[in-house]
């Protein structure tokens, strides 16, 4: 007869198994790899092309945001939908509606300076989260241009930051 898992003494699903911690450690750092490679491949063939290949999805344009690791100092390139404000950009720390913050957004909180790459032009700009005014003024002109964003905030109980970008001199 067919035994469930909970009571297979031969089940890798067992709490006499150490190695299943283990296994699902390695699983998540392959994954973690695996991402940011098609990040990378992603930021690259941006760059490459200079926007022309990679840089929109659907209507919303792409930007590559480079910040600095609040942990390891190295830069990070991320390629994020973004929005026109002012004579800036905005973008959302939505993590598809995840419960956490992206480590992009974390990094940007530690170290504000970053750079923000359009169609092949890298600009200089400072980060800041956008007050609970602007963002009630910005978030419908989101939603209106790329509305996943709506659904995104209903998935999670955190608040997503919207991002401004404000060009900065060097």
């Amino acid at each position: 007869p067919l035994q469930s898992a909970a009571r297979s003494p031969s089940s890798p699903v067992s709490a006499e198994n150490p190695s299943i911690p283990r296994i699902l450690a390695d699983m998540t750092s392959a994954m973690s790899r695996i991402i940011r490679a098609f990040t990378d491949t992603h930021v690259a063939l941006i760059r490459v092309t200079h926007g022309r290949v990679g840089a929109r999805m659907g209507s919303t344009r792409l930007c590559i945001l480079t910040t600095t690791g609040s942990k390891s100092g190295v830069e990070r390139h991320n390629p994020l939908a973004s929005f026109p404000h002012d004579d800036g950009l905005v973008v959302i720390a939505s993590a598809g509606g995840s419960d956490e913050h992206p480590a992009w957004y974390r990094n940007l909180v530690a170290n504000p300076l970053v750079r923000v790459e359009v169609d092949g032009v890298d600009r200089p700009m400072t980060a800041r989260t956008a007050s609970d005014e602007e963002k009630a003024q910005i978030w419908p002109r989101v939603i209106a241009t790329a509305k996943n964003f709506e659904g995104y905030q209903t998935k999670t109980s955190r608040n997503i930051p919207v991002v401004i970008l404000e060009p900065r001199q060097i």
